[in-house]
């Protein structure tokens, strides 16, 4: 049986290069992952910063709720302290703070002063019921 390696074979193809993307394929989704992680990881951080931060407005509103009427000079200047944060928020809120202020006047300047009548106390009440914290 002799054999001829000179056989021509029909049916089967040449063997072809296959390109090899699996390290690419790797990296980039190596990438993504990190990108995302490092995404969350920063939303995370911001959303306790901002949790933890200092609230000017909440502090000066917590105040201006608390304000004790027994001392009406010191009662008189705290208000118009802690109300002045909040003046800017409207055209009605500046108005209100304006007439609360006005208000507040013969108790700030004077050495001996009387207690806050009702009408200066209904206007506080009113100025804090526009406040939006």
């Amino acid at each position: 049986m002799p054999q001829s390696v000179d056989i021509p074979i029909h049916d089967i193809k040449p063997l072809m290069d296959v390109e090899d993307y699996s390290l690419v394929f790797l990296l980039l989704s190596s990438a993504l992952i990190l990108f995302l992680l490092f995404g969350v990881l920063y939303l995370i951080i911001n959303y306790f910063k901002r949790r933890n931060a200092f609230n000017i407005r909440a502090e000066h509103y917590k105040l201006l709720e608390i304000i004790d009427f027994t001392n009406p000079k010191k009662a008189a200047y705290s208000i118009s302290e802690y109300g002045y944060t909040f003046t800017f928020d409207g055209a009605r809120q500046e108005e209100a703070y304006r007439n609360l202020n006005n208000a507040l006047e013969q108790y700030k300047y004077r050495k001996d002063v009387d207690k806050i009548d009702s009408n200066t106390k209904g206007l506080y009440e009113i100025y804090l019921g526009m406040i939006d914290v």
